[in-house]
């Protein structure tokens, strides 16, 4: 008798677990298809997975770039890696004026879906491509005219200048691929099509996987570039990827539709978009701006720690992004929400993301930190590269729940609107905590590259502490876009 009900009751266990992964599975599927829904009325946690699951593939699809890249430059030498990682510190400038115009993009696009103004939201998309357009144009100033000497500014050998500073140049003054592919699938994403942004991303990663050793090594007739050919297989990669997207939004296939009629200035949209994306290009120069002085101090330790901080940096990156996806599931839902007046309804889904986001990251840090050499040694064999990169990997994923809460606070505040708060925490968390700590923990005490890694992750989890508070108070449900 005893057997039977034990029996009976496993049977059942197993058929509710069957249900749910085949619910699950359902669920992956209708989320990776995408479609026109409306996020502000079906259940919470359903609108949190429906986009949180295209906009976590896309965000991986992202980080591939880098680690794909560093993994075939990595076979170049330490110089090569490090070549990469100092234009990478450069290059989030360009980064931080990208992720700052998606900011202000996402604020106003997702308010006016919200709204069911879809007039607006085309309105806010083409003034969001065309202030694109003109910042890329300024950025490349420098990549054209001054790579090299930004180079030397940033530390990097004489060797090193003369034999990498092509990657510099390129990466720089073909910036608007970059500024493009971020900003317009902000505007995806903000709409609700996330699978429309994922499957962009989907395709600008596999043309430069395939790009990648081709280029960089050569093959048959194709020469081999080295550093310079990492650069045009990213570039080719994402310019593909961007007629992708503006053939997508001409032609009709998304929730967004332009024309070549509506592209010209509309100034009062192109106003409140900068104000709003001020703060967000403010708190990403800010962010940004610190890890260049990261990399700073490290370089004061040679080539070997700057390539074994990339590697490590690289890894984060590739480890943080999904989180990242997670966060912008939650500032659309924050965004629509506040414009279907259900601002409640945008907080509950916030806090809803940020639990799923530390859960998420606490279970990647485990592995980060059980598990450092074995990613380390993927890409690269030598051992002082190893042990610097192993001690920032390790050190940095300490705070992995602190980033994944912090992240999802930050996004759902800039999705309101309210920008300038997240601007100001991360003056404090960055300038105020993180660089001075890293200054004093890695010349001035035995810590030394260990220094900058530990500053890292004090200053990341006040932000996160501060982003939590901020949020809780409740000031952003009130913010006009």
């Amino acid at each position: 008798m005893h057997y039977t009900i034990y029996s009976t009751s496993i049977k059942k266990r197993f058929q509710q677990i069957s249900r749910q992964i085949s619910r699950g599975w359902d669920l992956t599927l209708e989320a990776i298809k995408g479609g026109d829904l409306d996020y502000t009325s079906m259940r919470i946690r359903k609108a949190i997975t429906l986009l949180a699951i295209p906009m976590v593939f896309e965000m991986i699809m992202e980080s591939i770039f880098a680690v794909a890249d560093i993994f075939f430059v990595a076979k170049l030498g330490s110089e090569a890696v490090a070549a990469v990682g100092i234009t990478e510190s450069l290059m989030t400038i360009v980064y931080a004026v990208g992720f700052g115009l998606s900011m202000g993009t996402t604020a106003i696009v997702s308010r006016r879906i919200g709204e069911k103004n879809i007039e607006g939201a085309n309105t806010a998309a083409v003034q969001a491509i065309l202030g694109g357009l003109a910042a890329s144009a300024l950025l490349a100033i420098p990549g054209i005219f001054f790579a090299e000497d930004l180079l030397r500014l940033m530390g990097a050998s004489e060797s090193l200048i003369s034999d990498h500073s092509s990657y510099t140049k390129l990466m720089i003054s073909m910036n608007a691929v970059i500024m493009f592919l971020f900003i317009i699938n902000a505007i995806f994403r903000s709409a609700g099509n996330a699978a429309i942004s994922m499957r962009v991303l989907f395709l600008a990663n596999g043309i430069n996987i395939i790009l990648d050793p081709l280029l960089i090594f050569g093959l048959g007739p194709i020469p081999a570039m080295g550093v310079k050919g990492a650069a045009i297989a990213t570039i080719t990669g994402r310019g593909i990827a961007v007629l992708y997207q503006f053939y997508l939004l001409f032609g009709g296939y998304s929730k967004i539709k332009i024309t070549l009629a509506s592209l010209k200035p509309e100034f009062m949209v192109l106003i409140n978009l900068f104000r709003l994306s001020a703060g967000g290009i403010g708190q990403n120069l800010i962010a940004t701006a610190s890890w260049v002085v990261m990399v700073r101090l490290v370089s004061g330790f040679g080539s070997e720690a700057v390539a074994g901080y990339t590697i490590a940096i690289r890894i984060i990156i590739f480890s943080l992004l999904p989180a990242w996806g997670i966060s912008n599931a939650a500032a659309t839902l924050v965004g629509q929400n506040l414009g279907a007046k259900q601002p409640k309804r945008a907080e509950t889904s916030a806090w809803i993301t940020g639990i799923i986001n530390m859960f998420l990251m606490g279970g990647i840090s485990l592995v980060l930190i059980i598990i450092p050499e074995s990613l380390i040694s993927i890409f690269t064999t030598n051992a002082a590269v190893i042990e610097y990169g192993v001690n920032g990997l390790r050190i940095i994923s300490y705070g992995f729940v602190f980033y994944g809460l912090g992240m999802v606070m930050t996004q759902a505040l800039n999705g309101a609107g309210d920008t300038f708060t997240p601007t100001l925490l991360n003056f404090i968390a960055f300038w105020m905590i993180e660089i001075p700590l890293a200054y004093s923990l890695s010349l001035y005490s035995d810590l030394a590259s260990n220094g900058v890694f530990t500053a890292i992750v004090l200053a990341e989890s006040v932000l996160a502490i501060l982003g939590m508070w901020v949020f809780w108070r409740g000031k952003w449900k009130t913010v006009k876009v």
